[in-house]
């Protein structure tokens, strides 16, 4: 028997946060419309929206880190956000190895669409679904469970 569990994950910006949705049976996600932060604070209306609509067991949130796997200035915000998540959506948060995720999904998507669409792309919610597909490879044992 598998345990099935719902997912988000958030690419945390300064600016703006890319979402994505998945679960662990299919360990697959798939992007959702961003979230835009005005004045230094997130839209907690949409994304308590998004808890009430996709009902996730978990959110996965991208941490940023250097190369070396030190950490760097944008890690304290992303840290203070995931803290913010637990204590408003009442949700257990994840932080996973975002490196590289916004350089992949660029390359993902000018692979795959012509370059005059790529502004159009919301590439920080790609950069969400492939932190959460690292996610779930990383913890597909997690969710197996043995009948006794």
């Amino acid at each position: 028997m598998r345990i099935k569990m719902k997912l988000l994950a958030f690419d945390f910006g300064t600016k703006k946060i890319g979402v994505a949705v998945g679960q662990t049976i299919t360990k697959t996600a798939e992007p959702l419309n961003l979230i835009k932060i005005k004045n230094n604070m997130p839209d907690w209306i949409k994304i308590k929206k998004l808890k009430k609509e996709w009902e996730p067991n978990l959110i996965i949130l991208g941490l940023p880190l250097n190369m070396n796997n030190t950490e760097q200035i944008f890690t304290k915000k992303t840290k203070k956000f995931a803290n913010n998540l637990r204590n408003i959506l009442n949700i257990p948060v994840e932080l996973h190895d975002e490196r590289l995720t916004t350089i992949e999904a660029k390359i993902n998507i000018l692979n795959n669409l012509e370059h005059k669409n790529l502004k159009k792309i919301n590439i920080d919610s790609y950069s969400a679904v492939l932190i959460l597909e690292s996610w779930l490879k990383n913890n597909k044992n997690k969710f197996k469970h043995k009948n006794r």
